[in-house]
């Protein structure tokens, strides 16, 4: 009997330890979004999760190592919201509806819960090799989906094409997020979505 119930009372510290460290990470994921990563120190992360500042080595070996977490959670969720436009419309009509909604204005305006290459991008260059390849992992599964919204996916050219689409989809967001004209940003994010959505080639049937 005693045996199940350490057994049970590990399971439990276990399970909170968990659910401790996906608060860390879901909050460190909006706050590099927010306020970069130089912006983002681990006792204001750990404050917003919950949690003392001295648990944080609990979860993590280094603040890199939160990080890189928090980059690959950022693009994971940024992905899943484009996963979910494509599945929600008929596949000849998704890459249109992907590219509108990641030019919308509720985009534009949803820094902390967005794309992060569009966020963080110009800040990639100088972070670790660790945070790096998080990012680039989550960027290269962006760069997938759009290219098997082509009907020649599998092929180098919609590949190809799926590089210059991403590019300027998350150039535009940056350029429309820099400027303080409103109407500046949404001729950018409108010009962008008309060239883009003029000049693709079919989708998948």
């Amino acid at each position: 009997m005693m045996r199940i119930m350490r057994k049970s009372l590990v399971n439990v510290r276990a399970a909170a330890k968990e659910a401790s460290h996906e608060r860390i990470v879901d909050a460190a994921a909006r706050a590099i979004r927010r306020s970069g990563y130089d912006g983002t120190g681990v006792a204001d992360i750990m404050k917003e999760a919950g949690l003392t500042h001295g648990a944080f080595y609990a979860h993590f070996a280094s603040r890199e190592a939160m990080l890189a977490e928090a980059a690959d959670r950022a693009g994971a969720q940024s992905n899943a919201v484009a996963a979910s436009v494509v599945a929600t419309v008929p596949p000849d009509q998704a890459l249109q509806a992907l590219i509108q909604v990641y030019l919308s204005k509720e985009h534009l305006e949803s820094i902390e819960t967005g794309c992060p290459i569009s966020a963080l991008g110009s800040e990639m260059p100088r972070q670790s090799s660790e945070v790096r390849s998080a990012a680039t992992r989550r960027i290269k599964e962006m760069i997938d989906l759009i290219a098997r919204q082509f009907s020649d996916w599998g092929q180098p050219a919609a590949h190809e094409r799926a590089l210059v689409t991403v590019a300027t989809m998350v150039g535009t967001l940056v350029l429309a997020r820099a400027v303080n004209d409103a109407a500046l940003s949404n001729a950018l994010c409108s010009a962008t979505l008309k060239s883009l959505t003029a000049t693709q080639p079919d989708s998948t049937d």
